[in-house]
């Protein structure tokens, strides 16, 4: 069975944006050991899962190439399939994704049924702390800048306790640090 991994940048303080989604706290520039690291998280995904709003900005934004990006992490994120995870959408207006509704833990359930590599969100925050709190996350990778902001777009779900195992913890040159964790019992 596929996994479904989360891929997020986060603050200390647990923010994946501001609290109008903000992004203004993300260190920049990455260094190469980093690159590298992000790159090696892809080799075994084939298959992206969005929230509405966060595919709203994301797939347009690659399919225009953006500025800094190679060309072999423009063509993956253009042609790697994608479902965008919507209670709104009927049908999807982008090139090589499918939207999908109704029960989240139906719609992961097939698609980690389903062949082939392992699957990836990350986000929009609304589907993140979804996931999280149906238990639906097999790996987190959590990039932590070094920087708080106080309030915010949260990782984790309020109102439920959740227990991570940590897997690894690798620091960068360019002082972000990676936190690879599986839910307890995984």
């Amino acid at each position: 069975m596929r996994k479904l991994k989360l891929q997020v940048q986060t603050t200390v303080d647990g923010y994946m944006g501001g609290p109008q989604g903000e992004m203004d706290w993300l260190t920049f520039p990455w260094t190469d050991d980093f690159t590298a690291y992000v790159t090696g998280l892809m080799e075994n995904v084939d298959h992206i899962v969005l929230g509405r709003r966060l595919a709203e900005g994301f797939i347009p934004t690659w399919a225009a190439g953006p500025e800094g990006e190679s060309q072999e992490a423009i063509d993956f994120m253009n042609n790697t399939p994608k479902t965008v995870i919507s209670n709104g959408l009927t049908e999807s207006p982008w090139d090589n994704a499918v939207v999908a509704g109704g029960d989240l833990a139906e719609t992961i359930g097939k698609l980690k049924a389903e062949p082939g590599g392992d699957l990836v969100t990350y986000g929009g925050s609304t589907l993140v702390t979804s996931l999280i709190a149906a238990d639906l996350i097999d790996e987190l990778y959590l990039f932590v800048n070094p920087s708080a902001i106080g309030a915010g777009l949260p990782v984790f779900p309020g109102g439920g306790k959740k227990r991570f195992r940590l897997v690894s913890a690798t620091p960068f040159d360019c002082g972000v640090t990676a936190l690879r964790l599986e839910p307890k019992g995984a």
